[in-house]
């Protein structure tokens, strides 16, 4: 399995110290590292900067959410039969934290209904996910967004691919 490479590019977004200090705490939760100043995330597979640059390897990924799994009740319940889950809403803070309470029976491993993940949205979920160890399959859990879980360094991480032009909310 090929080590999973991190580089940083110029325009992620996270503005304050507050912001940087929480992704840099989210990242090295699951062994990755970040400049001072991140803004964009690129990330390649088992190259070196210069050799990710030349073969244009990289992939952009824009941070989305942290999906932390409980077993109790949250403020601003979301129930997703279809999905035998309740999640919270991760766009009504500025972190993106979204609570998620997996239903009995829900179809998922283990690791992803115990163990926080990262999500990140990216703009080709094939590739993505290409050389990775898929935990959850792509799937559309909703109109215009294509999601797949991946395991990294024990720890699930979510990819999304969200068509703008049908989410706008997203």
């Amino acid at each position: 399995m090929p080590h999973l490479h991190v580089t940083w590019q110029a325009a992620w977004g996270l503005n304050d110290h507050r912001e940087r200090t929480w992704m840099h705490g989210c990242l090295s939760a699951y062994g990755l590292a970040a400049p001072k100043r991140p803004s964009r995330l690129a990330v390649g597979y088992g190259a070196s900067d210069d050799a990710m640059q030349d073969a244009g390897a990289t992939l952009t990924m824009k941070y989305n959410h942290v999906g932390i799994p409980t077993t109790v009740n949250f403020d601003g319940e979301i129930p997703l039969p279809h999905l035998k889950v309740t999640v919270s809403d991760h766009q009504n803070n500025p972190f993106g934290i979204q609570w998620q309470r997996y239903w009995d029976g829900a179809p998922y491993p283990d690791l992803v209904k115990t163990v926080p993940h990262v999500a990140f949205e990216v703009d080709d979920l094939t590739a993505a996910i290409r050389d990775q160890k898929v935990i959850i399959e792509p799937n559309s859990p909703s109109n215009g967004v294509m999601v797949a879980f991946i395991e990294v360094n024990g720890a699930p991480v979510e990819l999304m691919q969200i068509d703008h032009s049908l989410r706008k909310d997203l």
